[in-house]
């Protein structure tokens, strides 16, 4: 008996960054051109030091990406 083949997929992965003055929708447009599927999301804080305390500006969000390829 035969097993059929199978073709086994490897999945690329890329974290793509908001920019700045970005929404997510726009980034989720960037990864889809690029042929990535969202598979995650992550965020920071992004600190200034004033007077010498941290002090926080914006949040980093991060969109992890994945592509399957042959």
């Amino acid at each position: 008996m035969k097993r059929p083949s199978v073709t086994k997929m490897k999945k690329e992965t890329v974290w793509f960054e908001v920019e700045e003055h970005e929404t997510i929708a726009a980034c989720m447009e960037r990864m889809d051109k690029e042929g990535f599927q969202i598979a995650g999301r992550r965020e920071e804080p992004l600190f200034a030091e004033v007077d010498g305390q941290p002090v926080p500006i914006r949040q980093i969000i991060m969109l992890k990406g994945i592509k399957e390829t042959n």
